[in-house]
């Protein structure tokens, strides 16, 4: 959970302008979470309180009605709407949200039929459904080592059906301009991230480099290279710092959950 709030924290600032350079420093006075962060929050918070998920989300983004970069469009209406019904929606607002569910469940049936769960409240196309449990998944099995970081393509291929590019195929469409805001892009090219790196931050690195939704993207990835690589210390510190009180909370009594059920 918390890799997809860091790569969300990093990825802000960059969402709307130029990918930066290997080196850009990952956190500054620009960085914030954004509604990843806040969806990803609501998920948890649904799980560990027994709370339907609609209920959830739509709390937590009237709570926080303008986060940094803003909601799509049609989440925004979706938020708005005092009785939100699913909209035919495979943005990837999906996936972006789903990290708690690979870990707080530990069947694989479960992890799956939640993820469903936690997309079609708002997001019930099949691609947005296919985008959320492709992640959980993979969360899934990597945190329980049921396959190694080199099957993990050749899995998603098979069951998925997602063509994950090369890191330049990507980092050359972003050069054009191209705003990769639906799963059957952001997904894939986030599991490039996580694949081409060596560590949690070159993971994040890559991520935000390929521009593009960056925070998006960057969250994606970093919530499945939680699952795969030891997190920084310093970085967990640092993105908690941009958090408020009762998304800490939540946070706290998700890894208090996961110390009890080691």
């Amino acid at each position: 959970m918390i890799g997809a709030i860091i790569g969300d924290i990093v990825g802000s600032r960059y969402e709307f302008g130029p990918p930066p350079e290997r080196d850009f420093p990952l956190f500054t006075d620009d960085c914030g979470y954004t509604d990843d962060t806040i969806c990803t929050v609501a998920v948890a918070d649904a799980i560990l309180h027994g709370r339907p998920y609609r209920e959830a989300l739509h709390e937590w983004c009237r709570r926080y009605p303008r986060p940094k970069g803003g909601y799509g469009p049609r989440f925004q209406d979706w938020i708005e709407s005092d009785n939100p019904l699913p909209n035919n929606s495979f943005g990837n607002g999906a996936a972006m949200r789903v990290s708690p569910v690979g870990w707080l469940f530990d069947d694989f049936e479960q992890v799956m039929h939640e993820a469903r769960r936690s997309a079609e409240v708002s997001h019930c196309h099949s691609e947005g459904i296919k985008g959320a449990q492709c992640t959980a998944e993979l969360i899934f099995w990597l945190r329980t080592l049921r396959i190694t970081k080199s099957e993990v393509e050749g899995k998603v291929k098979k069951f998925y059906g997602y063509d994950i590019p090369p890191l330049k195929d990507i980092k050359r469409i972003g050069a054009l301009g191209h705003f990769d805001s639906i799963c059957q892009e952001t997904v894939p090219w986030a599991i490039r991230c996580f694949l081409d790196a060596n560590d949690f931050e070159e993971t994040i690195r890559l991520a935000v480099m390929c521009d593009g939704d960056t925070d998006t993207k960057a969250a994606i990835a970093g919530s499945i290279a939680e699952a795969y690589y030891e997190v920084p210390e310093w970085m967990v510190e640092k993105a908690m710092s941009y958090l408020p009180q009762d998304m800490l909370s939540v946070l706290e009594q998700f890894y208090e959950h996961q110390q009890r059920n080691l």
